[in-house]
Formats: structure tokens, C-alpha cells, sequence
């Protein structure tokens, strides 16, 4: 079988250098090229020892012309998601996409480009193994526990609010129980905002600071217990394991899937 030839959009972040890596090591997999406006002049090399010896390009569109990939792997904002999906599933390249920000009309948007294109796309709140797991269990919890929380952190580069992560949580959390979270009403708030936003009876907050990479807390109550469900990142690496998965898996698809959970049950 031939090697998956992967270009790697938002190459010059920190997850794009940790993408590229992943690659690079895999048996399988060749990283042909990279995408990120800042690093035009940059020989990918000098990011990533073993990448190409070339800089990227400026956009995915002259990317996927230079290069020719099978797929491409984004990690970049969601502000240059709704530009570099359609332009590479509208070329036939397969797609997976680690940015979150998504609205449920982008979902539908990107969907029927899938289907219209015949190219398919894995989009993952999440690609770590154990942040799945994480919300597997919290799903099954949800289903015999009337309170719940989620307290959610990131690094301070981190524009979006809450995680995809956090809704995906949240909302698997709610369909798995069937109705809402009892929700506690504040009658009196000394701070603007200080409950955080809500979903299904579900308190959701957010913490952006230096140090932390990307960790998320699920909290649910009854009476006279609590239960905590805590998943900590220590390093990106642990997102490349469901990466590369999807890299493999993705093509064989068809259309779009969201979430790493149907690739993950497959292994």
C-alpha cells in the first residue's frame, strides 16, 4: 500500500508542528507540504526536523495545486476553517479537521459539500483517546445524575469559547439523559456572567491562561455525592494518536462525520 500523502494547514502553530511530527514518524504517511500565511518565506524544515526543506504555502488552494495530498489535516482558526475546507473537499481532498468554532450551520454547509463533492471530512471536537472516553463516561453518568457542570481550560491562544470539547460534552451529555439537568436559579449575581453560559440544565465555564494545553473537568451531583470526571493534557502529542487514525480511516468514509467515536469503536 502506498504511503497517504498528508498536508498539514495551519503548519506553523503549535499543533500544526506537532501534525507534522506525528507524520513524519508514521510508517505509512508522507508530509508532503504545509499551509500558513506567516511561514511563506520558512522552510517547513526549519519547524520541523524531517519536514519538507521548503516553505509553506500561502493558502490551501496553491497547497494542494504544488503538492498533490490525499489529505489534509487543519488545525488553524475558525475565522480560515469555512475557506480551506471547501476549497480542499472541492478539489478531492479528503479532510481532518482538528478547529473548533463550528456552528450547526457550517456543520450542514460543509456536509453538503461532502455529499456534492463525493470527498469526505472527519471533524473532532477532540482527538485525544482519553477526552472520548472522558465523554463517553460522562454521557453514560448524565443518565442517572439530576445536577451537572462542566469547567472547562485552555492555553490563552485559544479563541474560541466554550471548547468544542465542552458542547460536544454537554450536548452528548443531554441527549444521553433524555431531558434536562435540574438547574439551580441565582437570585442575586455580585458578578456579570459569573454562572457561565448553559446547555440542557448543564453550568458550562471557561478558563484561558497561560500553562494549561487543554483540560476539561465534568462535575455531577445527587444527593449527598458528587462525581468527577477529570481529563488533563499534559502535551499535544496525545491528540496525534486519533489524528493519524482519522488520516487512515477517512477516506474510506464517505461524507462527514463528526467526533472520533465511530473510528474510535471500529479499532
Amino acid at each position: 500500500m502506498s504511503e497517504i500523502r498528508v498536508l498539514a494547514s495551519g503548519a506553523g502553530g503549535r499543533m500544526g508542528r506537532a501534525v507534522m511530527q506525528a507524520v513524519i514518524d508514521a510508517p505509512d504517511m508522507i508530509l508532503v507540504g504545509g499551509v500558513d500565511p506567516a511561514f511563506t518565506q520558512t522552510p517547513l524544515a526549519d519547524l520541523v526536523a524531517g519536514a519538507p526543506d521548503e516553505p509553506a504555502a500561502a493558502d490551501v488552494q496553491t497547497g494542494i495545486e504544488r503538492w498533490q495530498p490525499d489529505v489534509m489535516v487543519d488545525f488553524t482558526a475558525p475565522g480560515a476553517l469555512m475557506q480551506n475546507l471547501p476549497t480542499a473537499l472541492r478539489m478531492g481532498v479528503a479532510c481532518v479537521v482538528g478547529t473548533t468554532g463550528f456552528s450547526d450551520e457550517m456543520l450542514e454547509e460543509l456536509t453538503a459539500i461532502c455529499e456534492q463533492s463525493g470527498t469526505s471530512a472527519v471533524i473532532a471536537p477532540n482527538f485525544s483517546i482519553g477526552a472520548n472516553l472522558m465523554m463517553k463516561f460522562a454521557a453514560e453518568a448524565g443518565r442517572l445524575m439530576d445536577y451537572a457542570a462542566i469547567v472547562e481550560a485552555h492555553h490563552e491562544r485559544k479563541l474560541d469559547a466554550p471548547s468544542g470539547t465542552a458542547q460536544a460534552t454537554a450536548q452528548r451529555m443531554r441527549e444521553a439523559r433524555g431531558e434536562d439537568f435540574t438547574s439551580q436559579t441565582t437570585e442575586h449575581f455580585g458578578l456579570d456572567g459569573v454562572r457561565g453560559g448553559e446547555h440542557g440544565g448543564i453550568s458550562v465555564q471557561s478558563i484561558r491562561m497561560a500553562g494549561v494545553v487543554a483540560n476539561q473537568t465534568v462535575i455531577l451531583g445527587g444527593p449527598g455525592e458528587t462525581l468527577t470526571i477529570e481529563h488533563v493534557t499534559t502535551g499535544r502529542e496525545c491528540f496525534m494518536p486519533g489524528v493519524l487514525l482519522a488520516v487512515r480511516e477517512v477516506r474510506d468514509l464517505g461524507g462527514l462525520t463528526f467526533g472520533l467515536e465511530e473510528l474510535l469503536m471500529q479499532t
